[in-house]
């Protein structure tokens, strides 16, 4: 198949399933008005809050608007998400199946403008402009998103409205929001104040002898789901547990395998030995906090991770070595799945559905989604076995790590380079899969672990260009995609991320 090509003067990244540049041109101007069907209503909403700061036009609802905005359930060959885009030189013509489809168009509307729309203060002297075009757009998968860790550095919320326009921006759709970790907690929960008074604040990291806190309220999370929804994106939580748990332990210690011993939040990085216990306290714990978490985020998923998790301290406790017997489990490092699946089932019973990091592919419990890390080939192993799978393979994915070796590049984790062509050549769902486990990939992610970056300017270096790489791999077909003219389209889409403000390698 030859290499596909985009239209001259379009450019768009991720690249649309079908297109074609038609001459002319469509002009905003201030009489410009909007044509608002039944059901667009956040769409419009949301393209006047878009354009107004760069370019002052109101876009006013108007019967005769030239730009018309309109759901349409006929048009279900669309999908969720998927989106049919005309702009003629009189008329703009942006249709769905689904209010989502408008959304994404959106998004594909500010990118045919000249990119100084995006800039967020009056631009004077523009002439505002649409290339004339006809845009079939479907995603590939339902699953597009980017992991931010918030424990390990905290962020403010600011940061994570503004990552939140930066995935709509390229069309992804998922925001994982890593809460918890040995090394800070972020949450707010009713009845346990220590999480974020004692939790949520580690003394130093790594000797630089700095404290670190930060600890975000059920008003500034509500806010940005709401944020993050006006833009077709779903903020999904993580709690992890029952390993990486330090810093409620640190709080808590009760909560662990020894309640007379006094723990710090954790001030290094690796895997931490400290792991919740395995009596009933602990799990009615995590029940509360996920009570709490569900009660903020509505997403269907909630993530609980379940990665390294030492077995160490259950294995020299008495109880846990009893607890194990009981359960009729082999020892007690089967405790881990007993666990887990307690936890899924109890997330099930709220109509939730748990996410897990999948170190194997099958260390998982029946019901969970496997989100895989360590290698892609545990994601066909998780989808044989019957599992929704989120492809998510460090070599591919993980952000943190350098995109080159250069001297030059700043703190990243050590040990592997993911280039820009790296994430781009990754395939989430193999040609060589049987379709049937083909079909159970959900989709995929970047990560972004910040262990090795504690500002925003320092975690978009880190993600950019190459989360824009990786928001083409989750939209379009493998035969839809070439690298050279993603390289090529990117060029043009440089100014957009610099108009946008956005820290970047190329």
């Amino acid at each position: 198949m030859p290499a596909p090509r985009t239209s001259p003067g379009l450019n768009l990244v991720p690249r649309p399933t079908q297109f074609a540049r038609i001459q002319g041109e469509f002009v905003l101007d201030g009489e410009t008005a909007l044509r608002v069907g039944p059901g667009a209503e956040a769409a419009a909403a949301l393209l006047r809050t878009l354009l107004r700061p760069a370019t002052g036009l109101p876009l006013p609802a108007a019967p005769d608007g030239r730009i018309v905005l309109a759901v349409d359930p006929a048009l279900s060959g669309l999908g969720e998400e998927g989106y049919g885009l005309t702009v003629g030189t009189d008329a703009v013509m942006l249709r769905a199946a689904r209010p989502a489809g408008l959304l994404n168009g959106i998004q594909t509307l500010r990118q045919l403008l000249p990119p100084e729309c995006l800039l967020n203060a009056p631009v004077p002297g523009v002439r505002w402009t649409l290339p004339c075009a006809q845009i079939t757009d479907v995603p590939r998968f339902p699953w597009r998103g980017a992991m931010l860790d918030v424990a390990r550095h905290f962020q403010p919320v600011s940061f994570l409205h503004r990552f939140v326009d930066l995935l709509a921006f390229h069309k992804l759709n998922v925001l994982h929001l890593h809460l918890t970790d040995d090394q800070g907690w972020r949450l707010p929960v009713p009845g346990w104040p220590r999480l974020t008074e004692v939790g949520s604040v580690r003394s130093e990291t790594l000797g630089d002898g700095t404290p670190h806190s930060g600890s975000y309220t059920r008003d500034e999370l509500t806010g940005l789901v709401a944020h993050a929804a006006e833009r077709g994106i779903t903020v999904v939580p993580e709690i992890e547990m029952p390993g990486h748990a330090r810093a409620a332990l640190a709080a808590y210690p009760a909560l662990g395998n020894d309640p007379t011993r006094h723990l710090d939040v954790w001030t290094r990085w690796g895997v931490c030995e400290t792991t919740f216990g395995v009596h009933e306290d602990a799990l009615a714990f995590c029940r509360d906090v996920l009570r709490e978490t569900m009660s903020i985020f509505p997403s269907r998923h909630l993530h609980v991770g379940g990665d390294e998790c030492p077995t160490a301290e259950w294995e020299a406790t008495p109880y846990a070595r009893e607890r194990a017997a009981a359960l009729g489990l082999p020892g007690p490092q089967a405790l881990h799945g007993w666990f887990m699946n307690e936890i899924a089932a109890f997330l099930a019973s709220h109509g939730r559905t748990a996410i897990g990091w999948t170190s194997t592919g099958s260390d998982l419990g029946p019901r969970f989604t496997s989100m895989s890390w360590l290698d892609a080939d545990h994601g066909r192993t998780a989808a044989d076995a019957g599992h929704d799978v989120i492809m998510a393979p460090h070599r591919s994915t993980y952000l943190d790590y350098a995109q080159s070796p250069a001297p030059t590049e700043p703190p990243a984790q050590p040990g592997v380079i993911v280039t820009l062509e790296d994430v781009y050549a990754f395939e989430p769902a193999p040609s060589d899969w049987p379709p049937e486990t083909a079909s159970r990939v959900l989709g995929t992610q970047a990560q972004l672990w910040s262990e090795y970056w504690s500002t925003p300017s320092h975690a978009e270096y880190l993600a950019f260009p190459r989360l824009c790489a990786l928001a083409e791999v989750a939209w379009a077909a493998p035969g839809q995609r070439s690298f050279p003219d993603f390289t090529r389209r990117l060029a043009s889409h440089g100014d957009r991320l610099d108009a946008l403000g956005v820290a970047r390698t190329v």
